[in-house]
């Protein structure tokens, strides 16, 4: 029997308890279709031992919701992980690397497309009023670095003044408008390739597209060239053993399209609209796991 482990949330942690156990659910179903038997664990019940972990083919951190409340811990569990040599999927180094936004900075420098973008410690007033002016946008998104499912992400309009911090990362982005019109489009990818693809709008009156804000999912069939072009290039210039990813990306006014985010730690694959049921999924960690594969 082959025996996989996902990592879940913190007990304590109540933000999203009513989703994450359907998402588990919908995993589990997949897996047992191809004679995987999955245990959920919560990640916090292995930061700093990951001995329990051992008797595991793979560990799977997709349910870890909620790391980005205790970013430290979480980079000592990678660590953790690391040093103890675990099978885990997507490697422990780059779940620490993806756990920050800046990320993205380093996937511009090697030539992926992504909206214009300030990373900085200490949020000031003259960096927002700043990228005003550089872009000539009429509004901004502006976000932690560490976060997750839109956490303390703010629409800000010119004028508008932002709280001063220091120590927290912060993200300065153009907001796209396009969001409202075509949405944000999400292409899955299980043991490099392509699954399906998800276009995902927010209603009427926001911006943000997950679901505990109302987004509406739609299934894309065929995805956008356009979308898979970049999607391919976003992997490319990752270059890790990924068993998964789902690239997010959003059209600019022009019709370019821009790299939201790269998500290689506990993204929803939206296998409710998959037609394939996370099939391909559950094929590519079979298919891993017999092959030898770290992923």
């Amino acid at each position: 029997m082959t025996r996989v482990a996902i990592l879940t949330p913190d007990p304590a942690d109540t933000h999203n308890a009513e989703l994450w156990p359907k998402v588990l659910a919908r995993l589990q179903r997949a897996l047992d279709e191809v004679g995987i038997t999955s245990t959920p664990t919560p990640w916090t019940a292995h930061v700093e031992n990951a001995s329990a972990l051992r008797g595991y083919t793979r560990v799977l951190p997709l349910l870890a919701w909620g790391y980005h409340h205790d970013h430290q811990h979480w980079l000592q569990a990678c660590k953790t992980w690391s040093d103890a040599g675990l099978a885990l999927a997507n490697p422990a180094p780059v779940l620490a690397w993806n756990s920050d936004k800046s990320y993205l900075s380093e996937l511009a420098l090697r030539g992926v497309a992504i909206p214009p973008t300030i990373c900085t410690d200490r949020l000031q007033q003259e960096m927002v009023d700043g990228m005003f002016d550089q872009t000539g946008a009429d509004e901004l998104i502006v976000k932690p670095a560490v976060s997750g499912g839109a956490w303390k992400t703010r629409r800000v309009r010119r004028g508008d003044a932002v709280d001063e911090a220091e120590g927290t990362s912060m993200l300065i982005q153009p907001y796209l408008s396009t969001i409202e019109r075509e949405g944000e489009t999400s292409l899955l990818y299980f043991g490099g390739r392509l699954s399906h693809a998800v276009n995902k709008r927010p209603v009427e009156g926001e911006f943000r597209v997950q679901e505990e804000f109302g987004g509406l999912y739609t299934l894309l069939s065929p995805p956008p060239a356009g979308a898979v072009l970049l999607a391919e290039q976003v992997l490319a210039a990752i270059d890790a053993p990924l068993l998964y990813a789902r690239i997010d990306m959003v059209p600019d006014a022009d019709g370019r399209w821009l790299l939201m985010e790269a998500e290689l730690i506990e993204p929803d694959f939206y296998l409710g609209i998959d037609p394939m049921q996370g099939a391909v999924f559950a094929h590519a960690l079979r298919d891993a796991i017999n092959q030898g594969t770290p992923a």
